[in-house]
């Protein structure tokens, strides 16, 4: 069976892991995979296909979309539909796909999909990973009235149109279910069904000697609770919330935070640490991903933060790797998610709403009166039954053999 992957990312290393690259492998254990991606144009690489992993690898050349600015980026997402059905003319004319799975972002790919289930029957299938444009509007960054409204509304239409092409779509979690056929009547709810993000399962966990020695050699301390959070750190995150988290905790001689990632909301971060000078903070750029998981296994707890704002339900992938960490969570976010409920219902977390210092204060003390060996033991085993590639790839190719 043949099987084509939409995907935005660049994908420039196929040996690491990833929520994507590792759903794209699983397939590729059983299934004949294409994988079609962008190249951006500051590469100063043509577009190129390649075999990596035994799967087919088409980098398209696009226009810059990360770390550019607003409406260069705007404008080349806007044109990667028409560049990506391009590739898929030129390079793909006689490949006929069975089944082609994309992800949001972005939301642009109805016409590429349109034309490969037309030209090939494919059966098409959405892994709704972001609800995008409600989600900018949530934190500000769109409005639907005014000048900001003409857009909201252009690339809500957008979103109507991927919904439509799409036979299944698969949400993170039952509250994505529920948002999205609550907020688009026009769906079958029969098409939509539970198809969380995903990881190959590993057990990071090391012995305390190793833990003792990754810690040294980021001079972390041995004696203290270690809080890491790792990942984006823009505007979604709530960064104003987790900054005065932060200093709530200056003089608690029990606990350490680590924060390592990037994004549009570092220099706050950074300006924050270099200002305030909090013994018990630390502020790391991104690391490779092997350092950054080993490093991130030396830590006792997993962090989650996301604005209270959010209406729509997100659900970050990070959780995925505490987990394969074998770390318990501290989940501050929005009403709206159910990650909080996971992680609490789960047995390996704690939640509280990110508009609140001083239930994270007392959540903080929860966790230091915790026995968290039983909790990180929990939290793998919910990884291995709900959350492994094996799980997705049952649930996807299952609807993809009914639909056939």
């Amino acid at each position: 069976m043949n099987v084509l992957f939409l995907s935005l990312g660049t994908f420039d290393d196929m040996g690491a892991g990833s929520v994507h690259i590792d759903i794209i492998k699983r397939f590729a254990k059983e299934q004949n995979v294409y994988l079609l991606c962008k190249r951006e144009r500051r590469e100063h690489k043509r577009t190129e296909l390649s075999e990596e992993f035994g799967i087919q690898v088409l980098r398209v050349k696009t226009g810059n979309i990360k770390k550019a600015g607003l409406i260069e980026k705007g404008l080349s997402t806007l044109l990667v539909e028409p560049q990506f059905k391009r590739a898929v003319k030129e390079y793909f004319a006689d490949i006929r796909f069975d089944l082609v799975i994309y992800t949001t972002p972005p939301i642009t790919f109805a016409n590429v999909v349109k034309f490969i289930k037309k030209r090939d029957g494919a059966v098409s299938y959405l892994m709704l990973k972001d609800i995008f444009p409600q989600n900018a509007v949530d934190i500000g960054i769109m409005s639907k009235r005014g000048w900001k409204g003409l857009i909201y509304h252009f690339f809500r239409e957008k979103e109507k149109r991927l919904y439509r092409v799409s036979d299944y779509i698969g949400c993170m979690s039952p509250a994505n279910m529920e948002y999205v056929t609550a907020h688009n009547s026009y769906i079958n709810p029969n098409r939509v069904e539970e198809c969380p993000n995903s990881a190959i399962v590993k057990n990071m966990d090391m012995d305390e000697g190793v833990r003792e020695s990754i810690r040294k050699k980021y001079a972390i301390p041995s004696d203290k609770t270690v809080f890491v959070y790792g990942g984006n750190l823009g505007k979604p995150q709530g960064i104003s919330f987790l900054i005065e988290c932060l200093k709530s905790q200056r003089d608690n001689e029990k606990v350490f935070f680590l924060i390592v990632g990037d994004g549009t909301e570092y220099g706050r971060l950074e300006a924050f640490v270099a200002g305030y000078q909090q013994d018990n903070v630390v502020l790391m750029k991104n690391l490779p991903k092997e350092d950054y998981d080993i490093l991130t296994a030396a830590c006792d707890v997993g962090m989650i933060f996301l604005d209270h704002r959010f209406t729509i339900p997100n659900f970050p992938s990070r959780l995925l790797g505490y987990m394969q960490a074998k770390l318990p969570v501290l989940a501050c976010t929005d009403k709206n998610t159910d990650i909080g409920k996971v992680v609490v219902e789960g047995g390996f977390g704690w939640w509280c709403e990110s508009n609140d210092v001083g239930e994270f204060g007392r959540v903080v003390e929860r966790v230091l009166n915790t026995e968290l060996e039983s909790m990180k033991e929990k939290a793998f085993l919910y990884l291995k039954e709900h959350y492994s590639v094996d799980y997705v790839y049952r649930v996807i190719m299952g609807h993809f053999i009914k639909a056939t």
